[in-house]
């Protein structure tokens, strides 16, 4: 009997080569990157990255130190984001650059905290505990930051970072102090400052933020006591009292007014009313009598303000006699042209008052009351007192009007409260004496400014700004470490190498050293006769010697920094102190150049705040959709503006993010069983479509490398957004698919394929990394092995990729696809009409001449795979049919109906012009590559297959040379 064999259906599927990979889809960022996080810790990668750049040029970011109390805001995190960002793209750009994170850990806020938290007992405290627990309170709000930072994929010594209360950065300070000192720039004044109630204390610039706030506008009469000498000196005879009107919205500072100012310059008018006759500015005469309902009086004569100098006034409720002075800052823009002045209580008071050698009389105690002996006033609150003021002027006739005024006043910043102007002695930074005003403008010109309106702004506040005061009377922080005679108030003559004495106890026993200090230690016998200064540094001090204190310790960072990079308020702050700190030790900038970021909104373009429910905690961000989300949305935003965000925002972030993993996943996919030393291919010998991917990309990373060296990270963004949505998705891995799943896996078409998004992916990733660094991290780990080739076990220990020498492309590919756009839209049109399913089942004729012609026919059969269609052909341009469509309609169709060009322009004679013919194909599909081919069933072995899915399972495999 003959056996019959019946033939067993042959599984194709088994022939195609899908992508595969454990690279997962989801990227579940919120449970995977705290394991990165992990092995990035245990494998020290930060550390190995040191040694590896070590020889390297150095590239130096000067990390401002947030302050420690409290958990991070979104601020925070787009600060050290931006940092990261920077630090680790020029880790690749071949630069060893360190990341030394720090923290502010003195000042008021600390103290508060403690006082809030030990309630009554802290007045038991000893100073010494007193500084323990703020010490302790500033080390757990370093911990809890350093967390939440680290969380956020920023890469640096977290383990060693510099704090401002570590004894060796305090006596670092103080070092810095003594340079400062013997440079001549330091000196004690009794000078007006800032000073805030609550914190009773001296504030400095950048402590002072400016509200709205309604005060009492009073015009008041200073009487001329010698009517006669006022006669000579205008002109003009008058039996009546005769006034000089000034205007204030301070009636506290009364009490301490020493003198009464007026312009040079300026005309003043000597106005005879019923009962009196007052002197005020030509100019403001009429506003004045509006506001105080008073019938404008005769005009007896008109002076400048110089004729009356030295002219004597009576106080308005003192039984003191005040001079007429001259002072440029009396102005017209508001009041009577006469300025009440109080050395004590303002700082042109007091300059114009050291003229004059007026008295410097501070009536007000810190806590803002005025001291017992003030007359009529004596333990009221200041700001209580302005309602007492003006009735006393009322009641003695010197109130001429009173209303209510809202304007801008300075508060606080930290208890936003509103503070005074109170001369006190204190210690000074002075801007002339040394000439650091001069120093700092000069070296801002120098300074690099991004945005370019910093240089601007920071110049015209060191241009205007007062001595610094540098003083506080507080605890915590590190002291003015100096001996003051007892007499004569002078310091003691080696007191910069006494600072350094101390500097030397306080690194090895820290700042109680100083306070817990005999002075005999130091000064020997001569300590009877000296006392030391109790005041405390100013924390804008601590900040703003970073760049002395850090490189000091540090070896690997060194002054001045590459970068500063901060929020656009520093330029008051920390910019501010670094420049006058490093100006008056070394005579330069701190940094080379200044890079600053906006703040965050909503989408609306509101302030975030917990009142309006609209703050974003970047814990939470990361917590659900992780950090890489957030690192990209900083990333995509432009800093240099306000940077909004919403949950909305977010949403279209995180699919951004999608289409990128999905990118690379595809990549990481088809390059499975791909070993780069054993299968890659020459870019000289690639398929064509591939060496025009390769340039593509290396032409990108170009791109990349200068936007990231020019800190425009949103381009970045863009760029890579569009690389992996168009050139990528769009088309290349588009027309790629068929080549990589039906050629034979070990083919010359296949490997080449393989060899171009193996380029591709280990380029992308390293583009990723300063960006996405956990998921650049997880791509890395999935990426093909390079046999014995060493490869770094993390992409942040890598450098830019290195493409092979380039062989650029036959085929001029842009121009394709453009022409493939057109294909598209004709194909959809129909399979909208129902005639067709997917572009597989289309052929499309093109119709074309010229160089058109020859560009297309070029391709051969392979011009298809571009197309994505079943069949493509190319015919002569006088045979199109009536219903060919140019190829520039929908897009930039011609006026004259002619074809559209490959070619941006076209020839002038249209031979490059191009004409779409679509049609749906009536071939058998092949089960194996869905191509619709006249050839389907002709091969008896295989009945279901085109030809050339037969040569690629059972021959050769097809050969490609385009596509």
């Amino acid at each position: 009997m003959t056996e019959t064999r019946v033939a067993m259906p042959i599984d194709y599927k088994t022939t195609i080569n899908l992508p595969s990979t454990e690279f997962p889809m989801k990227a579940d960022l919120a449970r995977r990157e705290p394991e990165l996080l992990k092995w990035w810790h245990e494998r020290q990668i930060y550390q190995q990255l040191r040694a590896l750049a070590k020889g390297r040029p150095q590239f130096i970011l000067a990390d401002g130190p947030p302050y420690a109390n409290g958990a991070i805001h979104l601020g925070h995190a787009i600060n050290k984001v931006l940092k990261d960002i920077v630090v680790k793209s020029r880790g690749l750009d071949g630069f060893d650059a360190p990341y030394i994170p720090g923290w502010d850990c003195h000042g008021l806020p600390i103290e508060h905290q403690i006082e809030k938290a030990r309630g009554k007992e802290v007045k038991h405290l000893e100073p010494r505990a007193f500084r323990q627990a703020c010490r302790e309170y500033a080390a757990e709000q370093v911990n809890g930051q350093r967390e939440d930072f680290k969380r956020l994929g920023i890469m640096g010594d977290w383990e060693n970072p510099y704090l401002t209360m570590q004894p060796q950065f305090e006596a670092e300070q103080l070092r810095a102090f003594a340079n400062i000192l013997r440079n001549g720039h330091v000196y004690k004044g009794l000078k007006p400052v800032h000073w805030c109630m609550e914190c009773r204390s001296a504030l400095a610039e950048a402590e002072v933020e400016y509200e709205d706030r309604t005060s009492p506008a009073i015009d008041v009469r200073f009487t001329v006591v010698d009517q006669a000498d006022f006669v000579k000196r205008v002109g003009a005879s008058n039996s009546k009292p005769v006034s000089i009107v000034i205007w204030t919205t301070t009636p506290w500072t009364l009490p301490a007014n020493q003198a009464v100012a007026l312009g040079p310059e300026i005309r003043y008018g000597v106005y005879e009313l019923a009962d009196e006759v007052l002197v005020l500015a030509a100019e403001l005469a009429d506003s004045v009598f509006q506001r105080a309902k008073v019938t404008p009086g005769k005009l007896l004569a008109e002076v400048g303000g110089s004729v009356l100098e030295g002219l004597q006034l009576q106080h308005p409720f003192y039984e003191r006699i005040v001079p007429v002075i001259l002072g440029d800052h009396v102005t017209l823009d508001a009041g009577t042209g006469a300025v009440h002045t109080a050395p004590g209580h303002g700082q042109e008071d007091y300059v114009v008052g050291a003229k004059y050698k007026l008295l410097i009389d501070n009536p007000v105690g810190g806590d803002g009351r005025f001291l017992p002996n003030t007359p009529l006033f004596a333990g009221e609150k200041v700001f209580d007192a302005n309602p007492k003021v003006v009735e006393v002027l009322q009641a003695r006739g010197k109130l001429l009007h009173h209303q209510k005024l809202q304007h801008s006043y300075p508060h606080c910043w930290r208890h936003k409260t509103p503070v005074i102007f109170r001369a006190t002695p204190q210690w000074f930074i002075s801007m002339e004496q040394a000439g650091l005003r001069t120093g700092a403008l000069r070296e801002i010109d120098k300074v690099q400014w991004m945005p370019g309106w910093g240089q601007s702004r920071i110049g015209n506040m060191i241009a205007n700004r007062p001595d610094w005061c540098i003083s506080r009377q507080r605890m915590w922080g590190v002291p003015i470490a100096l001996f003051i005679h007892k007499v004569s108030g002078e310091l003691h003559p080696n007191s910069a190498e006494l600072v350094d004495k101390v500097a030397a106890l306080v690194e090895q026993q820290g700042i109680d050293a100083w306070f817990e200090l005999d002075a005999k230690e130091l000064l020997g016998a001569e300590a009877d006769h000296y006392e030391k200064v109790p005041d405390i540094m100013d924390v804008w001090f601590d900040s703003g010697v970073v760049h002395h204190c850090v490189p000091a310790k540090r070896p690997e960072i060194v002054a001045p920094a590459d970068l500063y990079l901060e929020g656009s308020d520093q330029h008051r702050g920390w910019f501010h102190s670094s420049l006058l700190t490093s100006v008056a030790l070394h005579d330069r900038a701190p940094y080379k150049a200044v890079l600053t970021h906006g703040f965050t909104i909503d989408d609306k373009g509101r302030k975030m705040s917990k009142s309006l429910g609209n703050v974003i905690a970047p814990q939470k961000v990361v917590g659900t959709l992780g950090a890489d989300v957030l690192r990209l949305w900083v990333a995509a935003t432009d800093y240099s503006n306000e940077m909004s965000l919403s949950d909305e925002i977010l949403k279209r972030v995180t699919d951004s993010y999608r289409r990128i993993r999905n990118t690379t996943r595809f990549l990481l996919g088809n390059l499975a069983g791909f070993d780069p030393a054993r299968d890659q291919v020459a870019v000289s010998e690639m398929v064509d479509l591939d060496r025009w991917a390769v340039g593509r990309a290396q032409a990108l990373q170009q791109e990349m490398k200068e936007a990231y060296k020019r800190y425009e990270f949103h381009l970045i963004y863009q760029k890579l957004h569009n690389f992996c949505s168009v050139d990528l998705g769009a088309f290349y891995l588009d027309v790629l698919k068929d080549r990589l799943y039906t050629t034979p896996t070990g083919s010359h078409a296949r490997r080449s394929a393989q060899s171009a998004m193996y380029l591709i992916i280990d380029a992308m990733v390293r583009w990723l990394a300063p960006v996405l660094s956990f998921t650049a991290e997880e791509i890395w780990k999935y990426m093909p092995k390079t046999g014995a080739a060493s490869r770094p076990e993390s992409v942040l220990l890598t450098t830019w990729a290195q493409f092979p020498e380039a062989a650029p492309p036959q085929i001029d590919w842009n121009q394709l696809l453009e022409l493939r756009g057109a294909v598209s839209r004709e194909l959809e049109k129909l399979r909208v009409a129902g005639a067709i399913g997917a572009p597989l089942d289309a052929g499309v004729v093109l119709y074309a001449d010229g160089a058109a012609a020859k560009l297309l026919t070029g391709l051969g059969d392979e011009l298809r795979f571009v197309f994505i269609t079943s069949d493509a052909r190319v015919s002569p341009a006088t045979e199109r049919p009536v219903d060919a469509v140019p190829a520039n309609e929908g897009a930039s169709s011609s006026p004259t109906g002619e074809g559209a060009s490959l070619s941006p322009t076209g020839d002038a004679d249209n031979s490059n012009g191009v004409w779409i013919k679509v049609h749906a194909v009536a071939h058998g599909k092949c089960v194996r590559c869905w191509h619709k081919r006249a050839d389907v069933g002709a091969h008896v072995k295989h009945p279901g297959l085109c030809g050339r899915c037969v040569t690629n399972i059972d021959g050769d495999g097809e050969v490609r040379r385009y596509a």
